[in-house]
């Protein structure tokens, strides 16, 4: 994100008073079409903290600001009881992370804020005062801080910091002038890494702040990233997610749970054993004799991680799983407050849900029900837990989890949704012609006729590993509002149908997942309000990669858009972040040849395509390099078939700019129209 102008906001509670704002009600006016404009107008809430009284959860809003083509998050908090919205921080930098301090005095955050100089070291700590004040910037850590938690007495933090990068000063490099970057020197395995460029010798590790002092002391050191910290509830250790110890983290998938005493000097102990990622965030029994963690699938499956709720004594000892049998994956546990029970969210077929398991096992009680999906769970005090949930129709807000029962807290996408025609969105199930059945998701234009037959597009997810589910897409609700039937499968590989549904690819890449895709796309040409010989297909990520392995496969679809994909899987090998699955699933190109050839099939066949394709991508994109798009837009254009590139400067594989993602969806439904809709059968 380029750097921004600091402007820090007087906080004064009264003034934060005489902000709130009230509940938005909805509106009688009839409702208009779906725009391209309304992408800037939905607001991303998210990552909700109970205060320690529970009287308020504080938590994100991310909004698009047109003018200056950016995003920005800003912190806001509401009562428990939903009679108050308050916006805490309101300036141009972005705000994220709120954690309240132990007593409800303060509320801290992350951002990155001051001039040039300041703003080089990464994002910091910044305290807001509830009593009043301005945000006040609490750390200053050379390399910047990415995760923090406050000590149970709110004396100290445990900070989550960066080696600080000396190649960031030429000045401090003999023989480099300060406008000439020194050259990158990697030596790493694992070198690229898309949300950081290039991997150099930097880590990251915990340091113990002082908040009275301001003096930070490294815990951990070594050749390893320590990561999602979490304080025992008497303050003297710290538990954290490392590959410390398990030989080079850069070849292996195997992350454990450590504890360390939180001092200088002091040696971290591991806890879990499993020879697969064990993951954080760590969450300590109230009595800080357990911790809560997620144990992940065996190491070589890294790509199709199904994660079971476990604990481990802190002391050391046998960890245990407490979901065993479920078969889904689990995120977001946390204890209750009484330590017999731990509260998550498990991932089911098109839904997530909340759930509760007790220490001893058993059978896991679903705390939610409906076509939604909840998120992020948060509790302290009494009255239930702060969650994020939303649906197909309803983009994601902050609710109250309480006896079963999901009360509405926020309120920011409500104006918006209440004035715009969205979609009809259902389950659907089709067969494969292996006999496997397969789930989707199929989505109807506002205003369906029945009688009338429209396009239809297969709209492919990434992954592999995820799912389409009952949560807001705008995509989705773009392409419907073009007029366009939308079907998003949930291919072999997704998650939400158990572990062997998601393995089943394992090594054997556009196959099974093809097989799924044209048994939606044969579903859609038997559906009477489709037209068979106007279907279209594309994705985004592995969806891009689909795109082409199913065009490479099957010439029904008179258009297709690829974004971020690849064909020729052999030259990404060294090009991309994913050499560790690379290495376990398929094995090194010169050791398996027919294997990466067979996953290569959709360059290969490029002369059997047909489908005119839009290939799209980002410059900065280390995930699916360009040049995967590029190799496929020259082998299309070489074979006749009509192909466009679009190349985004500077953006990475998630597209960062407000314009580009604008610009995206423009193209697609342009694209799409082109070949769907010949004139005077729109």
């Amino acid at each position: 994100m380029s750097p921004l102008r600091l402007r820090t906001q007087s906080l004064i509670f009264t003034c934060l008073l005489a902000l709130a704002l009230p509940i938005s009600g909805q509106t009688a006016t009839a409702k208009r079409p779906l725009s391209i404009d309304d992408l800037a107008r939905v607001r991303d809430v998210g990552d909700p903290q109970r205060s320690p009284d529970g009287a308020w959860v504080a938590y994100t809003v991310t909004s698009t600001d047109v003018e200056k083509d950016e995003r920005n998050s800003d912190i806001w908090m509401s009562r428990w009881d939903g009679s108050e919205h308050i916006r805490l921080t309101s300036s141009t930098d972005d705000e994220s992370s709120p954690r309240w301090s132990p007593d409800g005095r303060w509320l801290a955050f992350l951002a990155t804020r001051g001039d040039d100089e300041q703003k080089k070291r990464g994002q910091q700590v910044w305290l807001l005062n509830r009593s009043g004040g301005e945000a006040e910037k609490l750390t200053d850590m050379p390399g910047g801080v990415s995760d923090y938690a406050w000590s149970p007495d709110g004396t100290r933090l445990v900070l989550v910091a960066d080696d600080a990068d000396p190649d960031d000063d030429p000045e401090k490099k003999p023989g480099w002038q300060r406008k000439t970057k020194p050259p990158i020197v990697i030596t790493r395995y694992f070198f690229k890494d898309d949300d950081t460029g290039y991997r150099k010798e930097l880590y990251s590790h915990l340091y113990v702040f002082d908040v009275k002092t301001r003096k930070a002391e490294a815990i951990t050191a070594g050749s390893f990233d320590d990561t999602r910290p979490a304080w025992s509830p008497d303050g003297g250790r710290i538990a954290f997610v490392s590959e410390r110890g398990t030989g080079d983290p850069d070849r292996e998938n195997n992350s454990d749970i450590f504890v360390v005493d939180a001092r200088t000097g002091a040696t971290p102990v591991k806890l879990t054993t499993w020879l697969g990622p064990d993951n954080g965030p760590p969450a300590w029994s109230p009595d800080g004799a357990w911790i809560a963690y997620r144990q992940g699938a065996e190491a070589r499956f890294s790509a199709y991680n199904l994660e079971a709720l476990a604990i481990v004594p802190a002391a050391g000892g046998k960890a245990r799983l407490l979901t065993p049998d479920l078969d889904r994956s689990v995120s977001s546990a946390v204890w209750a407050p009484d330590g017999t029970s731990l509260v998550f969210v498990v991932e089911d077929d098109r839904v997530r849900y909340g759930a509760r398991v007790g220490v001893t096992g058993g059978k896991t009680e679903a705390l939610t029900t409906g076509r939604r999906v909840v998120s992020a769970i948060s509790g302290a005090g009494a009255g239930g837990w702060a969650v994020i949930a939303g649906t197909a129709t309803q983009p994601d807000e902050v609710h109250v989890l309480s006896g079963g029962e999901l009360r509405t807290l926020t309120h920011h996408n409500d104006d918006w949704t209440a004035g715009v025609e969205l979609a009809t969105t259902e389950d659907v199930s089709f067969t494969a012609r292996d006999g496997t059945v397969v789930n989707g998701m199929l989505a109807r234009p506002p205003g369906f006729r029945a009688g009338q037959r429209y396009p239809a597009l297969l709209n492919i997810h990434g992954g592999p590993d995820g799912q389409d589910e009952h949560a807001f897409d705008f995509e989705r609700e773009w392409l419907a509002a073009n007029g366009y039937v939308v079907l998003q499968v949930n291919y072999r590989g997704s998650s939400g149908r158990g572990s062997a549904f998601q393995k089943a690819i394992y090594g054997d890449w556009g196959h099974l997942e093809v097989v799924d895709l044209l048994a939606g796309a044969d579903y859609l040409a038997a559906q009477p309000f489709v037209d068979p010989g106007r279907l279209g297909i594309g994705g985004w990520s592995y969806g891009g990669i689909l795109t082409n392995y199913t065009i490479a496969t099957d010439t029904r679809f008179k258009a297709a858009v690829s974004g971020a994909g690849s064909s020729l899987q052999t030259t990404m090998y060294g090009v991309d972040e994913y050499i560790e699955q690379y290495d376990m699933e398929i094995g090194p190109p010169w050791r398996n040849p027919d294997g990466w050839l067979k996953v290569s099939y959709p360059f290969f066949h490029a002369d059997r395509i047909r489908t005119p394709t839009l290939f799209l991508g980002g410059t900065e994109d280390f995930n699916v390099p360009l040049v995967g798009g590029e190799q496929m837009y020259q082998a299309l254009r070489a074979v006749g078939v009509d192909a466009q590139l679009v190349i985004y400067p500077g953006q990475h594989h998630v597209l960062s700019l407000p314009s580009y993602r604008r610009d995206r969806l423009a193209r697609y439904v342009a694209w799409y129209d082109r070949y769907l809709k010949p004139a005077g059968n729109g």
